[in-house]
């Protein structure tokens, strides 16, 4: 909860934590807010293993943690694979795909290893469409291509 507070904004809380209670009251304040933090913590904790008694044997498992929503994506399709998500997560490689692109625009031969993954007719991993590219000339336009847009 307090992850985030600096060594300067603590000092800046103490200080104006003893000018608003003053030296004299701010033990005995301190003291108040820990018992009461205790307390609660107590409270929640004696709440959360009546539930767990009241739910029974079927929910043996359960965690009170689960119940925050990213917890709970994370645990159902995270770590339940029953779709194979992680399969086809695994199987994209965005990096690879663009270079792909990329060699086949500037016209460029592909590494080996890319040539067998996409299946390309031709072999040179670039599609047949540009195979048979043509130099252009300095500040001439590449033909149009309706297919393409």
């Amino acid at each position: 909860m307090f992850n985030d507070i600096g060594p300067m904004e603590l000092v800046t809380l103490v200080v104006l934590a003893v000018l608003i209670f003053g030296p004299d009251k701010l033990p005995k304040l301190i003291q108040d807010v820990s018992n009461i933090i205790r307390k609660v913590r107590s409270f929640s904790e004696s709440a959360k293993q009546d539930i767990r008694a009241e739910l029974g044997p079927e929910f043996k498992d359960f965690e009170f943690e689960d119940l925050n929503p990213k917890n709970f994506v994370r645990k159902q399709l995270m770590d339940n694979d029953d779709l194979g998500l992680k399969e086809i997560r695994n199987s994209f490689d965005l990096r690879k795909d663009m270079e792909e692109v990329a060699d086949a625009v500037h016209g460029r031969e592909s590494a080996p290893a890319t040539t067998a993954a996409n299946g390309s007719a031709n072999g040179s991993g670039t599609p047949d469409l540009l195979k048979k590219r043509e130099k252009l000339e300095p500040g001439e336009r590449p033909p149009f291509d309706a297919d393409a847009t």
